[in-house]
């Protein structure tokens, strides 16, 4: 019973399967003679791409005998062994698509298009490295170099592209005005991502800051560690990084401290009325000579000069200068030295004022009652009770 149930199912898919192969086929269709034509047809591909193999690494051995071991791990090694990969299996797609009796005019426009591919891929390569040399022996920044390298690439493979499809039939003069359409869609879908990638262009170009200066953007103080297209990213003191679009970095005060070197810092000290000025300053001044990371380079070396005259002290002014490379820790160095100030001018019984309020209370005769104990007299302005002479910080 199962048996003939099995043999029902078997044969009912088996005869649904042919029918729709017929109806794909167009009609009646020897499929076992199909079949072994395709297996014929692949054994014959099999054995033409193992004689291909087998020329490809006799070709490979033979070109690393003549240049030798030492020449063979070179990188222009590996390049041309790929670019003769490249032939082998661009030959061996031809040959499986002529055994599968595909058209003349499609194996022509195979082969072209697979030998244009590959010299855009050598000229990406040689023009590739013309490019690197002649930046790196200029010089130019890290981000310009990435930049115009990317640049580059794209290009390339844009033309590579057309130049390709154009072997196959296609019209390239539409396509290229479609390209057109579809940019300016995306270009006004897209108008923030291109103004941030124009102000990134600027950026480079006009180089207001590098990679590694110190610079304040947007109030924002960091450190510059990459100039991507789209955005400018930061690293605070803290360890936190920031992205900051192009297009707010290029409308905004930049203030770059690494530009021109060393940066000067200066430092607000107070002192009292009585203290002597000079006094003050013959007590700094070892205290910034001793210090390992203040500078004391010609035109560098540290100062302290009267800033002015302030309401309940004498304001001096402490600058000194630092490497760029200590611009990181710039807060640290500037709170070291004030700390040694401070316990320079204590040791000097220098007095560092702060502010006082003296209180004066009229005409408040409720308060008599709590204040009198302390204060029996009244006030010389005969109104109420003060506290005279009282200070509080």
């Amino acid at each position: 019973m199962a048996e003939a149930l099995f043999e029902s199912v078997r044969s009912q898919i088996a005869q649904n399967l042919s029918a729709t192969l017929d109806a794909l086929a167009g009609g009646q269709t020897d499929w076992v003679a199909l079949a072994g034509h395709v297996l014929s047809q692949l054994l014959i591909s099999v054995i033409y791409l193992g004689i291909l193999l087998l020329v490809y690494g006799i070709l490979i051995s033979l070109i690393r005998l003549v240049v030798g071991s030492r020449r063979s791990s070179k990188p222009w090694f590996g390049q041309l062994r790929t670019g003769i990969r490249y032939l082998f299996g661009l030959g061996g797609l031809l040959v499986i698509m002529a055994q599968f009796e595909a058209s003349p005019e499609l194996l022509k426009g195979m082969a072209r298009a697979g030998l244009m591919a590959l010299g855009f891929f050598v000229g990406w390569l040689a023009i590739g490295r013309l490019l690197r040399e002649t930046m790196n022996r200029y010089r130019l920044e890290p981000s310009i170099r990435q930049l115009v390298e990317n640049l580059f690439s794209v290009l390339t493979v844009t033309f590579a592209a057309v130049t390709v499809l154009s072997q196959f039939g296609f019209d390239v003069v539409s396509i290229v005005a479609g390209l057109g359409i579809v940019g300016i869609a995306v270009g006004f879908a897209a108008q923030s991502t291109l103004s941030n990638f124009i102000a990134g262009i600027t950026l480079l170009i006009e180089r207001p800051f590098r990679i590694g200066d110190w610079v304040t953007i947007n109030g924002q103080d960091g450190k510059v560690v990459k100039i991507a297209l789209r955005t400018t990213w930061l690293r605070t003191r803290d360890n936190i990084f920031t992205m900051i679009p192009n297009d707010n970095v290029a409308s905004s005060e930049i203030i770059n401290y690494s530009a021109e070197g060393a940066t000067r810092l200066n430092i607000p000290v107070g002192i009292a009325y009585k203290e002597s000025a000079r006094a003050a300053r013959d007590v700094i001044m070892p205290v910034l000579l001793a210090h390992s990371e203040v500078l004391q380079g010609p035109g560098m070396e540290p100062r302290v000069v009267v800033k002015t005259l302030g309401n309940s002290s004498v304001d001096l002014e402490v600058k000194i200068w630092i490497t760029p490379d200590n611009l990181e820790v710039q807060p640290r160095i500037m709170a070291d030295v004030l700390e040694k100030i401070k316990e320079a001018l204590d040791d000097a019984d220098i007095e560092i004022p702060f502010p006082h309020l003296q209180l004066f209370i009229d005409d408040a005769k409720g308060l008599a009652p709590l204040v009198q104990p302390f204060y029996p007299r009244p006030t010389e302005q005969g109104k109420g009770l003060s506290s005279p002479g009282d200070n509080h910080e």
